[in-house]
């Protein structure tokens, strides 16, 4: 996994927007769910009607709308659970 020194913050507002701070790639959305990856890890948005409003790569920051149900991390550099066990 990539380590980035832009510290990773999160501020959700009333479940309808999420800022996050310390984003180095989005490597998977849609509707439903929005995978970032970011300086503490894979972090894993849910929710319904998910939209990226904005993303910089260069500043870190996201900025997501919609009705957001959870946030989760994942170790993505460890490859998941399928892949331990199976190591």
């Amino acid at each position: 996994m990539q380590k980035s020194d832009k510290p990773h913050n999160l501020i959700l507002e009333a479940r309808k927007s999420l800022s996050v701070s310390g984003v180095i790639d989005v490597p998977a959305f849609d509707e439903t769910q929005i995978d970032a990856l970011t300086s503490n890890g894979l972090l894993c948005i849910r929710g319904t009607n998910l939209k990226i409003e904005n993303l910089s790569k260069d500043t870190g920051e996201l900025l997501v709308l919609g009705e957001i149900d959870s946030l989760g991390y994942s170790a993505a550099s460890s490859g998941g659970f399928l892949k331990r066990l199976f190591s």
